[in-house]
Formats: C-alpha cells, sequence, structure tokens
C-alpha cells in the first residue's frame, strides 16, 4: 500500500501552504469588511444591504471594490473605534483609581501654587480634565 504523502513533492507542500494563507488573509480581509460595513455610522440601510449582497454574490469582486471604494473611511472607523475604547478605559480608570474631575482640578491648583506648573500648562490641563 503506497502512502499519499509520497505522491507531494516540495513545490506541491509550498503551494499549498501559499494556498491556505491566502484563504485565511481573504477570510480575515472578507470579515474586516463586513465589520466596517455594520458600525459605518455614514451608510443607511439599504447602502449596507446592497455592499453585503455584493460581497455573498461576487465575493472576491466584491471585497475588493469595498476596499478600493471606502478603504480610506475603514482606516478613518478604525481610528475613531481605537479613541473610543481609550477613552473607555480612561474613565474606568479614573472611576477604579477614585480620581472625579474635582479631585483632578484641585491637584492641578495645587502644583500651580506651589509654583510646578506655569498658569499657562494650568490652563491647558484643566481644559483636558473639563473635557
Amino acid at each position: 500500500m503506497v502512502l499519499a504523502a509520497t505522491d507531494w513533492g516540495v513545490g506541491e507542500v509550498v503551494l499549498t501552504f501559499l494556498w491556505f494563507t491566502m484563504f485565511f488573509i481573504w477570510i480575515w480581509l472578507a470579515i474586516s469588511v463586513f465589520i466596517d460595513i455594520f458600525r459605518s455610522p455614514d451608510m443607511g440601510g439599504i447602502h449596507k444591504a446592497l455592499w453585503v449582497l455584493a460581497i455573498f454574490i461576487v465575493p472576491f469582486l466584491g471585497v475588493l471594490a469595498y476596499l478600493i471604494v471606502r478603504g480610506g473611511k475603514m482606516a478613518t472607523h478604525n481610528i475613531e473605534a481605537a479613541k473610543a475604547q481609550d477613552a473607555a478605559m480612561q474613565d474606568y480608570i479614573r472611576s477604579a483609581a477614585g480620581t472625579t474631575p474635582a479631585d483632578e482640578l484641585h491637584r492641578l491648583a495645587d502644583l500651580k501654587d506651589r509654583g510646578v506648573i506655569d498658569d499657562a500648562e494650568f490652563q491647558k490641563l484643566k481644559s483636558k480634565v473639563v473635557s
């Protein structure tokens, strides 16, 4: 009985690895596109449905077209999501540490009174705390 592994050459193994790698990259791109479609606030429901339908009917062409047409907005959406996540984490850290904006303002006023920071820096930091 001959084993199936003896029929494969090195080139076939390399091409198979390459094919699987490209397949998983395409799956990752498709998932990224679907995530962007559903979190885009600038598209309506019909617009989203058309993109999803296009991707289901012609998957490779649909994903490629979305990346060409809306690739820049994908990056913008990723940046906005990262900023929102960072702000949520900062709020959680502040609440876990027990500091409030009033505590931060008292700390900044104390630093200003001791001469550690000047008035301009105090105003800049104060505007950050208040916002």
